[in-house]
């Protein structure tokens, strides 16, 4: 949608609604501005929405969500960030490295509440306890768990001397890069990186991998990884090559494993908690940013079958689950 036509919806809904809805849910009508990779359709955007309206901001009656920040590309984030920022919302949500840079950059003022791999690192607060400036929101560690998932792969797939990492040239810095090269390296693994900075790419990256001579493959922290993971799982499939992600989710999608937070489930509870002191006018420097707790080991063996690989039975144990 262009710039002009989104502002005109927006504004349009903010004077209609309140005449609309007086009866049921009389006050103020809210603005959220959107800017996402992942289309609305995913779990955690539905848990979110739904979990506001137990404290009154409730879609279609005193909250208009702007629909059109969903699935966005990351050369089109830019022009949206400017298009919630001149149609003058109450708050922009957003997720991913490129999507919070360009909201910050549209605006110093406007309220935005964020998930990142690491907020600090990134740079978009100056400290957990005290965000400063406009940003508050969660650090899910995802790109500290990078290192783990590669252990993971080492002891699933024994014996391999070469993997091979599917990286975001977006996102993932190149000191990250190399702490993985070097924690292969002295497990006497050649790690291979990849690195992609648009979905059209993800394919024939994984392809190269494979004609490396890749036993695995570590699929690394990415919203845009995550969001185009509707390409990366039929061909890592389609290859015979085991994988692991950064979300449980994905494994009960079909991915071989999956270890990290529950998406979901922050949304759900940490971001919809936030979400409802931003509305209520508390300012993000006064609200911590929030770190997951709790980290989930899922399995698929049905996977693992069509690869015609055997999981030793004491990492079963250790899953949280086991798909059959």
């Amino acid at each position: 949608m262009r710039r002009r036509q989104f502002i005109a919806l927006v504004g349009g809904a903010a004077a209609a609604w309140p005449l609309a809805t007086r009866a049921q849910e009389p006050g103020r009508i809210y603005r959220l501005g959107e800017l996402h990779l992942s289309p609305r359709s995913e779990p955690w955007n539905i848990a979110l929405f739904d979990a506001l309206k137990p404290d009154g901001f409730i879609e279609g009656q005193n909250l208009v969500v702007d629909d059109h920040g969903f699935g966005l590309h990351v050369e089109q984030l830019a022009d949206h960030a400017t298009a919630v920022v001149k149609a003058r919302v109450d708050l922009i949500t957003c997720a991913g490295e490129p999507a919070i840079r360009a909201a910050q950059q549209a605006t110093k003022s406007i309220p935005i509440f964020a998930v990142a791999d690491d907020m600090v690192r990134s740079g978009f607060v100056a400290s957990l306890a005290k965000p400063g400036g406009n940003t508050t929101g969660v650090s899910i560690l995802a790109t500290e768990l990078d290192g783990k998932r590669q252990e993971i792969l080492l002891e699933v797939v024994p014996g391999m001397r070469r993997m091979a990492a599917l990286a975001d040239a977006n996102g993932t810095l190149p000191q990250q890069l190399q702490a993985l090269q070097d924690a292969a390296r002295a497990r006497g693994v050649e790690l291979s990186i990849y690195r992609v900075a648009k979905a059209e790419e993800i394919a024939g990256a994984i392809d190269a991998a494979k004609t490396s001579g890749a036993a695995a493959l570590n699929v690394l922290s990415s919203a845009m990884l995550n969001n185009n993971r509707q390409i990366i799982l039929p061909r890592v499939a389609a290859l015979g090559l085991p994988a692991i992600y950064q979300f449980p989710v994905v494994a009960e999608e079909g991915g071989l494993i999956g270890y990290g937070s529950s998406l979901e489930q922050i949304y759900r509870d940490v971001g919809a908690r936030q979400l409802v002191k931003l509305l209520r006018g508390v300012k993000p420097a006064e609200i911590p940013v929030e770190q997951p707790t709790r980290f989930e080991l899922v399995v698929n063996l049905k996977t693992a079958k069509a690869l015609g690989l055997t999981i030793p039975e004491s990492f079963l144990l250790r899953a949280d689950k086991v798909i059959e």
